[in-house]
């Protein structure tokens, strides 16, 4: 296969399953990532797309079971081979899907990690605010724990769908889905300190629709985002990722007595078992201060320790 007609397979993989299946563009993304692995792959071993078989399959993902990725990487890689065989019979390159023989490995839900509110304030004070970008970092991660937003939903929100007056914004989330989402007075002093004094320094007369910008003047990426995010965490000393951030707000919006409900339409999630994981998260916290706090063990391993 040239170079060529990869490129050309693999854009006409993507086009199917965003425009074809409905497939939101972030799983499309990670879809096209494997695919690209898996084609590479092929190269790699002189195999040919039109005459695989279901064992050539299975080398692949042990493959990249054994290079590294966890459970959860390896189920998503299936998935994505499942779409992508999909795609090659409906080309013709394939006859039948043998992509579907594969089965995906069973995943653990590994618990998120939770900052308390006081790790969330010296989080958020560790930002420079003398500084412009300081500025705009201090406003975008005090929306992004205000709201629960995830970085993608706070990297393209827009001017337009911010309302200071109601104190909300609408965000548009995994497959474009609308949602409503109020912030705190905090998160509004910041954010309106950005657009109105320090936003126009870096746009000047561009017009650019997205509330978040870098020095350039274009809008802040994701990556730009997460970047950022690293520095911060090694200047505050407190371990974290921005995802932290969407997880602490969830949970701290339960503890303070939050119907599940109500935090399922915040962070957006189209099942609410999803949302259950903060329950969970929840209850650990309560044992963990249940353990610190609560001497009716200790008291008694003491008195056993005496006699």
């Amino acid at each position: 296969m040239t170079e060529s007609e990869k490129q050309t397979l693999l854009r006409n993989f993507h086009d199917e399953i965003v425009l074809v299946e409905g497939h939101a563009e972030l799983s499309a993304e990670t879809y096209d990532s494997t695919v690209r692995h898996f084609v590479d792959w092929l190269e790699k071993n002189a195999l040919d797309l039109h005459s695989l078989t279901e064992m050539d399959l299975v080398r692949f993902v042990v493959d990249r079971k054994t290079s590294g990725c966890d459970n959860l990487t390896v189920a998503k890689d299936v998935s994505a081979l499942h779409a992508f065989g999909a795609f090659l019979k409906h080309s013709g390159i394939w006859t039948q899907n043998i992509a579907l023989e594969l089965e995906r490995p069973s995943t653990e839900r590994k618990m998120p990690r939770v900052l308390s509110v006081n790790q969330v304030d010296a989080l958020l004070a560790a930002i420079d605010i003398e500084k412009p970008l300081g500025v705009r970092d201090r406003a975008l991660y005090e929306l992004i724990y205000s709201c629960g937003l995830r970085i993608s939903e706070a990297s393209a929100l827009l001017l337009s769908n911010v309302h200071f007056d109601e104190h909300f914004l609408l965000v548009f989330g995994k497959g474009e889905k609308e949602r409503m989402v109020p912030f705190g007075d905090v998160a509004s002093q910041w954010l309106h300190k950005w657009i109105e004094e320090y936003r126009p320094l870096f746009v000047k007369n561009a017009v650019v629709e997205q509330v978040f910008v870098n020095r350039n003047g274009a809008p802040l990426s994701r990556k730009g985002i997460w970047k950022n995010f690293q520095a911060l965490e090694a200047k505050s000393g407190i371990t974290a990722k921005v995802h932290t951030l969407r997880h602490s707000f969830a949970t701290h919006l339960l503890q303070g007595g939050a119907d599940l409900r109500s935090v399922q339409e915040l962070l957006g999630h189209a099942n609410l078992s999803t949302t259950e994981i903060y329950t969970h998260v929840d209850n650990e916290l309560l044992r963990e201060y249940h353990r610190g706090y609560f001497p009716g063990h200790k008291n008694k391993e003491e008195k056993n320790e005496k006699n």
